[in-house]
């Protein structure tokens, strides 16, 4: 659904004579086609969304190759619509990166524009069609991407899977890398690459690249795909001759929907990285990753670093490097009024510590002296960012038309998936980590309020009832302002049906909640044996549940291996952190040290979340204990249930369950139903919020 636009031969030259000298130039230098929007009444972002009013610290410094980066945009192309920080849209990233290359064509230098995978499963754009991501999809691809790879996301399911194989990937060509990704062609019963295995290009200015794009030891796909473990791809001879390749490389791209930092203890890049440098001992390597939701930048030696961009359309990442010394360069030799990378990379010990490959191992280094400089940033994502980057482009002229286009196919998207239906006015915000969990900002105080209002099988109202769900069932805050369908995708998307145990005696019932807290972090665990689907696309929804599917991955709860001092900073990175006032957002502390956000931000508090919640219904007014209770949860927890009741010295197998309510109501309508009874007040007209980290100062509104 692509909206192509374009205007008259004598409309296109009389807008030409009033264009800056700089679009022109554009024009002949990167050959596109673009019109900047002149005079127009235009939807600048989505009509609900907020801009930003803190902007950006300083310049951006440029380097002979610079990199944009994307990652896990989980379908948010609309934008934050009531955070501030992030409020642009799709369409308003179209216009920056069409104004960054024509910078980067001024300046004389390359700019490579790369994503890391994971674009649906988190919002509603992506989700409420079926199969998800066939609308956003083709909005993300008007992104003229250099490099992509596939994230875990676009394998859990059949359907999806063929989508990227036949329609996202052939968008692309040879651009869309899956170094160890595979996938049954329907046609020849045989395995082929989703994309291609490696990139070898030559950049505008002369710079010999080799790109790999390798996804994590990811085991959930369906069975129609294959993900080929890194300790495994690092031996197959196409691999290495790829590192040892008959024509010269100057630098090597290495992407993947893979933790960037080595002692992640599920990345493989380290093990790329150290196949690489074996080989090659000096030649640069640039690493972007993914996966984590975090912003991160790794040294790696002093040719290599890494670096990671955060999650659902918050962040943009920025890496440029300077100092190469090749007789191909054809760029510019000096580069003129912009900032130019400083920093050295000073390399940290790092060691081995992939899934697959756990030793005491050193990565290798390289052991020459390096000319390369560096410098990184994380840019908000919001108009007030874009703009004052794409220097010259502020303002009116900042929009090409097909931006707007983008924007507008993004509101009427929105229009027809009914997204903006409303169904209450949320009097405050609830976040998942910026509160106590047990306190009157945190979402799971929301969730066991909705929970005992809303589940309740009125035949056994009269019965006490634990409700019983798992914090991972949240994707996201909840902001204050409308809380639409849009918002029900995004707060919680998944569709799990409630089930309970019935009268369960109250000394082992009363047990349970304490002992799910207790670990571990809960994954289904039935195998999946999914079924290759026909030429024909008559697929099935094979995969893993929506649950685990669309689930955040735990940041500390799954790797015990981290040192207490990873860990700390791991706790610091990820919480959220601006310039004269600071408002509340990210604060990054990554290899580089505390400066790399690139709007100056308050900090955001972090708590750690339980594991589950459980809500309470119809105990004894007189505050006794009853003398049996019904335990009801969600189906995807029922293992974890069994095994919490065992452990509390009762047995009960999966032939005691039952459906608590009808299975067509499921968990993703609780809070809808909660904000059609309770939160009518302001109607249509709801108040927005300022965002997360606002409400701590303020007063409190009653669940």
């Amino acid at each position: 659904m692509r909206a192509q636009t374009s205007i008259s031969a004598a409309v296109a030259v009389a807008a030409a004579a009033l264009l800056p000298s700089s679009i022109l130039a554009c024009e002949v230098c990167d050959g596109a086609e673009e019109e900047v929007a002149m005079t127009r009444m235009v939807r600048r972002m989505q009509p609900d969304a907020q801009n930003a009013t803190t902007g950006p610290k300083g310049p951006l410094e440029w380097g002979q190759i610079n990199f944009l980066q994307t990652t896990d945009t989980h379908g948010w192309l609309e934008g934050h619509l009531k955070e501030q920080n992030y409020g642009a849209d799709w369409g308003d990233f179209v216009s920056f990166v069409k104004h960054m290359r024509q910078k980067a064509c001024d300046l004389g230098v390359d700019l490579l524009v790369v994503d890391t995978g994971d674009l649906h499963d988190g919002a509603s754009l992506s989700d409420a069609t079926d199969p998800n991501g066939v609308i956003s999809n083709d909005i993300f691809s008007e992104i003229n991407y250099d490099l992509l790879t596939i994230g875990n996301h676009e394998l859990y399911e059949t359907d999806i899977a063929y989508e990227h194989f036949y329609n996202f990937s052939k968008v692309y060509g040879e651009r869309y890398v899956t170094s160890n990704v595979e996938i049954i062609n329907p046609e020849t019963e045989e395995y082929g690459y989703v994309g291609n295995p490696y990139r070898y290009f030559t950049t505008d200015n002369g710079i010999r690249v080799m790109a790999f794009g390798v996804l994590f030891n990811f085991t959930g796909n369906s069975n129609v795909s294959r993900v080929t473990p890194a300790e495994d791809l690092v031996q197959q001879q196409w691999f290495l001759d790829a590192i040892d390749y008959t024509e010269p490389i100057d630098m090597y791209v290495l992407i993947g929907h893979n933790p960037v930092r080595p002692s992640d203890g599920i990345s493989t890049l380290d093990l790329i990285f150290s196949t690489i440098r074996t080989i090659k001992p000096d030649t640069p390597i640039q690493v972007l990753g993914g996966h984590t939701h975090i912003r991160d930048f790794v040294v790696f030696d002093n040719k290599a670093t890494g670096i990671e961009a955060g999650r659902y359309c918050e962040t943009v990442g920025w890496v440029a490097i300077d100092g190469f010394e090749l007789d191909s360069w054809s760029g510019t030799e000096c580069i003129e009024g912009v900032p130019t990378p400083t920093r050295s990379a000073v390399a940290t010990p790092f060691s081995i510590t992939t899934t697959a490959v756990i030793s005491n191992t050193p990565l290798p280094t390289s052991d020459s002296e390096s000319s390369l400089r560096y410098a990184r940033r994380y840019l908000d994502w919001n108009r007030l960012t874009f703009a004052y980057h794409a220097e010259g482009s502020q303002d009116s002229t900042f929009d090409i038309l097909r931006g707007l286009n983008v924007t507008d196919e993004i509101w009427d998207a929105r229009q027809d998936l009914n997204l903006t239906k409303l169904y209450g006015c949320a009097p405050q915000t609830w976040c998942q980590f910026c509160a106590p969990p047990n306190s009157s900002d945190s979402i799971y105080t929301l969730m066991r309020t909705a929970l005992k209002q809303v589940v309740v099988n009125e035949t056994r109202a009269d019965i006490a009832r634990y409700v019983i769900v798992n914090t991972g069932s949240i994707r996201f805050d909840l902001l204050k302002g409308p809380f639409t369908y849009d918002d029900s995708f995004i707060v919680s998307p998944f569709d799990n049906t409630f089930q309970f145990i019935p009268e369960v005696p109250f000394e082992y019932a009363s047990q349970i909640l304490d002992i799910l807290n207790a670990g571990p972090w809960q994954r289904r665990r039935r195998s999946v044996e999914p079924q290759l689907g026909t030429a024909d696309f008559a697929f099935e929804n094979y995969g893993m549940p929506e649950m685990e599917r669309c689930m955040d991955p735990p940041l500390i709860q799954e790797r015990d291996e981290l040192s207490e001092r990873t860990v700390a900073r791991l706790n610091h990175r990820v919480v959220r952190r601006q310039n004269t006032d600071p408002v509340p957002g990210y604060t990054t502390v990554d290899d580089f040290g505390d400066d790399g956000d690139d709007t100056v931000h308050s900090e955001i508090p972090h708590f750690e979340r339980p594991i589950d919640i459980q809500a309470e219904g119809g105990f004894p007014e007189d505050g006794s204990d009853p003398d049996v209770v019904d335990i009801i949860f969600v189906d995807f927890i029922l293992d974890y249930i069994l095994d919490a009741l065992a452990d509390a010295g009762i047995e009960y197998s999966e032939d005691d369950a039952d459906y608590y309510l009808d299975p067509s109501f499921t968990s993703n309508m609780y809070l809808p139903e909660y904000a059609k009874m309770e939160w009518q007040e302001n109607m249509p007209n709801c108040p927005v919020g300022e965002g997360i980290g606002f409400n701590s100062k303020k007063k409190r509104a009653r669940v």
